[in-house]
């Protein structure tokens, strides 16, 4: 399990998209993000998916591995797909299976929320797996620092959304243990009724439970060991800076989206 699961986890690579500004690559996530629910053709999803299999490429971690690590979100995509065949009743009639007749509209509405879905999940994917926690927490701060001028948590906010992206992979980890020990002691979580199977859940999310608490009890208790108090007085031993190869990216990222918008219309 903890294989099968990427989202949360960092691969370490001197690419280009892992020397990219974090700053930089959040912005161009959330911009790609807002753009995927504003296409509205097959060519504007085509710029969008050449740009995110581009990334793909661009990061040198191997596809099998970001489409392995995917692998738990294919039965959401693969569910919505065949959700809108059977509820949308829009267009001429394709074809028909046992008495059930698919329309044009759903085939195209099924495809067109898949992948946005699938490109979200990969995007947001990337976005972890070539950046830090600390330059998550970094960016984060950098971008929100605007509100502490309203007396906003920023630096606090940054903390708590890099370890919940950090202990994901780790609870991933943790979660297979488990499982692992309760199948060795005779629990089958594989067969039976859905209500047998969710009986057979809870053996594994007591100790869970248990081991998330105990470990974010260490984690307080490491860091206010460490004299932490917050972001105030605190200093970076790594600044931020943006590079000339930052903004070349950035604005041959600003000219694809030039050409999403054209296509669109």
């Amino acid at each position: 399990m903890s294989n099968s699961v990427i989202i949360g986890q960092y691969v370490p690579g001197q690419s280009l998209v892992h020397r990219l500004d974090p700053r930089l690559k959040m912005i161009m996530v959330f911009l790609f993000i807002i753009f995927i629910f504003l296409a509205n053709s097959w060519m504007s999803y085509l710029v969008l998916t050449l740009f995110a299999l581009l990334s793909v490429v661009t990061t040198r971690i191997a596809p099998s591995f970001v489409i392995k690590g995917l692998k738990p979100v294919w039965f959401l995509i693969i569910f919505t797909f065949i959700l809108h065949l059977i509820v949308t009743k829009e267009g001429d009639i394709l074809f028909s299976i046992w008495n059930f007749d698919v329309y044009s509209g759903a085939l195209w509405k099924g495809l067109e929320i898949s992948l946005r879905f699938f490109l979200l999940i990969l995007m947001t994917t990337l976005l972890t797996l070539t950046t830090t926690p600390i330059s998550i927490t970094d960016a984060i701060e950098s971008l929100f620092q605007p509100l502490k001028r309203i007396r906003f948590p920023v630096h606090e906010l940054a903390l708590m959304m890099s370890i919940s992206l950090r202990f994901i992979p780790t609870l991933m980890q943790e979660t297979d243990k488990i499982s692992k020990a309760q199948a060795s002691r005779g629990v089958d979580f594989r067969t039976g009724t859905i209500k047998e199977r969710l009986k057979a859940v809870v053996p594994l999310l007591v100790p869970l439970f248990v081991s998330a608490f105990k470990r974010a009890e260490e984690l307080a208790m490491a860091m206010e060991a460490r004299g932490y108090k917050g972001g105030e007085g605190r200093t970076k031993f790594r600044e931020l800076k943006l590079k000339p190869m930052d903004v070349w990216i950035f604005i041959l990222f600003i000219i694809v989206l030039i050409t999403f918008w054209i296509l669109r219309t």
